[in-house]
């Protein structure tokens, strides 16, 4: 798995590519809940992320309480088909506000509005 981060305007956006799975979720958590504790404004691009287990879910959903305890925004964007089924059978795509691509995303962080 990778992870890229770069700075577009006010919003911090973090590219992830590969399998976020049990092997890779360590990868992501020692990165994501910080910046959302850190930063207003964070998108999670998973547009090159094919396949996302229990362990990836667990990751995301400490950032979406990290976010929502200090009133600062993630957005996901970019979730291709498998990964935004798994999200909708177990709920979570009514806990994230996701977009469907990168652009998206961007310009509703940067409108204020997710």
């Amino acid at each position: 798995m990778d992870i890229s981060e770069v700075n577009e305007g006010a919003v911090l956006a973090i590219a992830v590519s590969g399998r976020l799975d049990s092997t890779t979720a360590g990868e992501l958590e020692a990165v994501l809940p910080e910046r959302v504790q850190n930063t207003q404004r964070v998108l999670l691009d998973l547009t090159d992320v094919q396949y996302v287990s229990s362990a990836g879910l667990r990751v995301m959903l400490k950032a979406a309480k990290v976010a929502k305890g200090t009133g600062h925004e993630l957005v996901l964007a970019g979730l291709a088909a498998p990964v935004r089924e798994v999200f909708q059978v177990i709920g979570f795509d009514s806990l994230f506000s996701i977009l469907p691509d990168r652009a998206a995303a961007l310009a509703a962080l940067s409108g204020g509005a997710a």
